[in-house]
């Protein structure tokens, strides 16, 4: 199944959340990044950006709510080598009362392309009852900012369409 993927200045129209080089510590045996780090560098972007809706330390520690991650599916489109830079472009999808879907985007920065596409669904938990809870307010309409800039995008998201939001 062939997916249309956004352009790279598509992708920068998103601020990165994380930029960063390939480390040694990163390269496998194959002599690229592991896919661990891909992993690694689309969370970390994700949680940025979600920390800038007040979803950080002090909120699991003062609400006792935080998101755990449900599922998520990787594509890789190009290898990331040693010194290579990247940025990461994260974007928050949709959400529901208790659930967020979103997608980070790996650019290689030196060539200009697509290295990675992370899509992550999440969801909303009391920490003391280990179990799904709404969001509050206030987090509700930080996410529904971030869906609505989304949503001014005049590109798709390349979502796998086998997870997302439940209606």
């Amino acid at each position: 199944m062939a997916i249309d993927l956004p352009t790279v200045a598509q992708l920068r129209e998103i601020p990165a959340t994380l930029t960063a080089d390939v480390t040694e510590r990163e390269i496998d045996a194959n002599g690229h990044m592991n896919v661990v780090y891909y992993l690694r560098h689309g969370i970390v972007a994700a949680d940025a950006l979600l920390r800038t809706t007040g979803l950080d330390d002090r909120y699991r520690a003062e609400r006792g709510f935080g998101l755990f991650t449900t599922e998520h599916h990787l594509r890789y489109h190009s290898e990331l080598r040693l010194g290579d830079s990247l940025a990461v472009h994260t974007r928050v999808l949709e959400r529901s009362a208790k659930a967020v879907h979103m997608m980070t985007f790996l650019v290689d920065q030196g060539r200009d392309r697509l290295a990675n596409t992370l899509e992550i669904l999440l969801v909303h938990v009391d920490l003391h009852e280990r179990r799904s809870a709404p969001m509050p307010h206030d987090l509700a309409a930080a996410l529904d900012e971030l869906i609505a800039v989304s949503g001014k995008l005049e590109w798709d998201a390349p979502v796998t369409g086998v997870m997302g939001i439940r209606r």
